[in-house]
């Protein structure tokens, strides 16, 4: 066999297609994996993990600054450089436990399992051939059996405004400013520009403004949970323009004006800088699907069913595609390629029990659907909702602005449907409701689960009993703002 001629070639070395490099050489397959800039792609450079190691940073900083708590921390200072170190520390530190992998797996193991890296831009010549071009000019031709396609997604920009990278940014930019700016507006509302909302007004140095197409935040979650989330980044100051149509957008100098239209007439204002958050799209332009054959979809997306393409043995994975794009599922696609690639039969991929977490203040995690995505599609269920008032850790932590709101179909066998928690450790609740989901589970099977004291998941056991019938809290003794069952 040539030197140039693998099993499968992986183009993209993010979070899809590391995964599905991986699962390949499970399989005893020759793989190359194509990346021309970073190992980990977004889900550790300028995304993922980057910006939840700076939400913890700021979440620390937030929570020694409070007065509240019987104590006060003493002259508290903050460095946005020193924070940054430490962001990029962590980035370090997981980028080279994927290179340390990489250099070992080069080596051919007795079954013929291997990953050949080549750094350099991929691009298809033809169906079966790739072509690598690498820094130094040089272009190397390689053909493969199977091609898994995993090149992730940009930061989408906003017509009529310029990203300068400094004043004017997008999130590949922001960690490379040198201080905290005085004011910042983050154009979208979504879960990317709320995360950086939180951070930023957690580190208490600059003021907040947040331009929302929609009457609310997160137009995508519930009332409840969205109102919850604008209570609290209002009480940190955030400044939410709702129903804010931006008029311009554009750097003056060293800061930055922008004009908006809304309910309350025009404005215009002056901030220090602006982040652009307004979703991604997908990396397919200088790919050569054309010469593949490939066609594409709605907003440049490659479409793919359980990752195959219009070309049998070409697979899109990840931002590529028009599914969710979260690191937990392109993972999941890229390995569920490599499998199809090698062979196996399909195996689904469960999108209705995914679950998330949103890294806000308070921390938002979800699993299957909402209220919101239940009326959608027309599915009957029933919620419970249960404030954090009532919740023995909420109190103990101090924390208990949030709630636990579990959705169940309405008719036995009660089949558990969704679950949004908001609050502190929202994220230690939902796997199990995950598993649950994906096995068809029921109240019944939440109700006989033995769980921790004083645990977050006690508020949803509560929930389970409440549409039950059989709640320790009686629905007849708490006011409905505490706790509530209702029907869709």
């Amino acid at each position: 066999m040539s030197d140039q001629r693998f099993d499968v070639c992986v183009i993209g070395a993010g979070p899809a297609g590391y995964a599905a490099a991986m699962r390949a050489h499970d399989l005893g397959r020759r793989v190359l994996l194509v990346e021309r800039a970073r190992v980990g792609g977004a889900g550790i450079h300028e995304g993922a993990l980057s910006s939840k190691t700076l939400w913890h940073l700021a979440n620390d900083y937030a929570t020694a600054s409070r007065v509240d708590r019987g104590y006060r921390a003493g002259e508290l200072s903050v460095s946005y450089p020193d924070v940054m170190a430490t962001v990029r520390r962590a980035v370090d530190e997981c980028r080279g436990h994927l290179e340390r992998q990489l250099e070992r797996l080069a080596a051919p193991l007795p079954s013929g399992a291997q990953v050949v890296t080549a750094r350099g831009t991929g691009r298809f010549v033809d169906p079966h051939a790739i072509e690598v071009s690498a820094t130094d000019g040089s272009v190397t031709r390689y053909e493969a059996g199977h091609f898994i396609v995993a090149t992730g997604s940009r930061p989408r920009a906003l017509d009529g405004v310029t990203v300068d990278g400094r004043v004017v940014v997008t999130s590949d930019h922001i960690e490379s400013w040198d201080r905290f700016p005085e004011s910042m507006v983050i154009v979208g509302a979504g879960v990317v520009g709320c995360e950086y909302a939180t951070v930023f007004a957690h580190f208490g140095r600059t003021r907040i403004h947040i331009i929302d197409r929609q009457p609310r935040i997160l137009p995508f979650e519930d009332d409840d949970v969205a109102a919850c989330v604008a209570r609290s980044f209002e009480r940190m100051g955030v400044v939410i323009h709702r129903e804010a149509k931006l008029r311009s957008l554009r750097a003056v100098g060293d800061h930055v004006e922008y004009e908006i239209e809304s309910p309350k007439g025009r404005e215009t204002i002056a901030v220090e800088r602006a982040l652009i958050s307004i979703g991604r799209v997908p990396n397919t332009g200088d790919l050569g699907l054309e010469a593949a054959g490939v066609a594409l979809g709605r907003g440049g997306c490659i479409e793919a069913t359980r990752s195959v393409t219009s070309v049998p043995h070409i697979h899109a994975v990840g931002d590529l595609t028009a599914d969710v794009a979260l690191v937990n599922v392109g993972e999941m696609e890229g390995r569920q390629a490599a499998e199809i690639a090698c062979g196996l039969p399909a195996s689904d991929i469960h999108y209705e029990a995914l679950s998330a977490i949103m890294f806000l203040e308070p921390e938002v995690a979800s699993v299957g659907l909402n209220e919101m995505q239940a009326k959608q599609k027309g599915i009957p269920y029933r919620a419970a909702v249960l404030s954090g008032r009532l919740i023995n850790r909420c109190v103990a932590m101090r924390s208990t602005d949030g709630f636990v709101k579990l959705l169940a179909s309405p008719e036995p066998p009660y089949r558990v449907l969704g679950l949004r928690v908001v609050g502190p450790e929202a994220s230690s609740c939902i796997q199990g409701i995950a598993f649950l989901i994906d096995h068809g589970a029921t109240l019944e099977d939440i109700d006989r689960c033995v769980h921790p004291h004083p645990a977050i998941t006690e508020g949803v056991q509560e929930c389970a009993r409440i549409l039950l019938g059989r709640s320790m809290r009686k629905t007849s003794v708490f006011e409905e703002a505490l706790l509530r069952c209702v029907d869709g």
